[in-house]
């Protein structure tokens, strides 16, 4: 077992995870891989389950949830599957290869040289976004600008959903007090390990929109960050953001 683990929400990813499991296990370090699977009717399941049988065996893990439950507890449950198995360094990535798999080498670098949170950030030095229309763009960017000004956190790329965590990390959050499940959860994810006293380093990496299958991108997500955000920060002003209670 490797010491790294990459967790993998999914949902109607049957043209991309086969590619994106292979990409990941041909790195130059060795990563686990743990899909998060949220029932897809399109039969993503069966291909991550014969993968793990006929080729990678111990090294790709699957756990099914009954329907779409959100990105955020998808994660959460992924943490916590992560933890109780002893690894150091537990990543979020898309399945559809949005995230450059070899930049996960990347991530775990900067943790490994001192950061307790790594983040592949899109806006650290410009803007480094292919295929999406300047609308999307720009709403992407000035969200991240809204939620420093709001927040107060030095983070640029606040929505970015490519991550690596130390297990130090992992251990401290409360997940139960973790409440947001889109967007706003990545954000809720940094500022909650700032204001806990951790490190977080941004990468700068290059986002590429997916080119096979369907975005999961809704209303309600930009809805709830925009709203969220301002949650945060009051929760931050009244004390309510606290490490886990330690057994």
């Amino acid at each position: 077992m490797s010491e790294n683990l990459v967790i993998i929400p999914t949902y109607n990813e049957k043209e991309n995870i086969e590619k994106i499991i292979r990409a990941v296990f041909s790195l130059e370090i060795p990563f686990d891989v743990l899909i998060v699977e949220d029932n897809s009717p399109d039969g993503t399941a069966t291909i991550v389950k014969n993968l793990m049988q006929e080729t990678f065996p111990n090294r790709l893990f699957i756990e099914e949830r009954k329907g779409k439950l959100g990105l955020g507890t998808a994660y959460i449950h992924g943490f916590r599957w992560a933890l109780e198995r002893g690894y150091q360094y537990i990543f979020e990535m898309d399945a559809d290869f949005s995230h450059n798999p070899n930049d996960l080498v990347r991530l775990h670098r900067a943790c490994v040289e001192g950061a307790d949170v790594a983040v592949g950030s899109r806006y650290i030095t410009g803007v480094n976004v292919v295929n999406w229309p300047m609308g999307r763009v720009l709403m992407s960017y000035y969200a991240s600008s809204y939620v420093r000004f709001i927040t107060r956190i030095k983070v640029r790329d606040t929505t970015a959903g490519f991550v690596c965590y130390t297990r130090k990390v992992l251990e401290t959050i409360d997940f139960d007090r973790i409440r947001f499940v889109g967007y706003a959860f990545q954000i809720e994810m940094k500022f909650t390990a700032l204001r806990l006293g951790f490190k977080i380093v941004e990468v700068p990496i290059i986002f590429t929109d997916r080119t096979e299958g369907e975005s999961k991108m809704s209303k309600g997500i930009f809805k709830e960050a925009i709203f969220g955000v301002i949650n945060l920060r009051y929760r931050a002003i009244t004390g309510k953001i606290k490490p886990r209670a330690k057994n």
